[in-house]
């Protein structure tokens, strides 16, 4: 079975804690724009790009030093046909001791070619990963999308998601 799911690969000298603590940093690499808790079990956490793109997540799994999962609950694009076209993919992050440092294998389980989104997202999250996670990991800092101020109640309303 041939699997086209997204996925991209860095190697870094940290070790596979400093990685699991900034994957979970996600204002420090994917987006200052995010509201809600981003580390543990069952967290949920929603991300907001302009008037771009919207989405909730949820952590389904966390396993430190080693693996953080998030399930897409929800989702809108408003530059594709499908704007939920990302709803109930997974966004896996896959960490492990190599060759003296670590490795992380990212993975967009869902996010596959036939996607209408899939050469703006892969090229995006090619961009996050490779770019911005990696310099949060081996620097401190990564580039993020800055805080643009887009929650107001009524959108964390409608996106069931607690005002912090």
């Amino acid at each position: 079975m041939q699997h086209n799911d997204f996925t991209t690969t860095i190697q870094v000298t940290e070790t596979p804690g400093q990685v699991f603590n900034a994957v979970n940093n996600v204002r420090g690499w994917w987006s200052e724009e995010v509201r809600g808790s981003t580390a543990q079990l069952n967290d949920e956490f929603l991300y907001h790009y302009k008037d771009v793109h919207i989405c909730k997540l949820k952590l389904t799994e966390v396993i430190p030093g080693k693996k953080v999962v998030w399930l897409v609950l929800d989702n809108s694009f408003n530059f594709i046909q499908n704007p939920e076209e990302w709803k109930n993919t997974r966004i896996i992050f896959e960490i492990a001791a190599k060759d003296g440092g670590t490795e992380l294998r990212f993975t967009h389980q869902g996010l596959v070619p036939q996607d209408e989104c899939y050469n703006i997202c892969r090229d995006a999250w090619t961009n996050y990963i490779r770019s911005s996670l990696y310099q949060l990991i081996t620097t401190g800092k990564g580039q993020p999308n800055p805080k643009e101020g887009g929650f107001n109640s009524e959108l964390l309303k409608k996106w069931n998601i607690q005002e912090s």
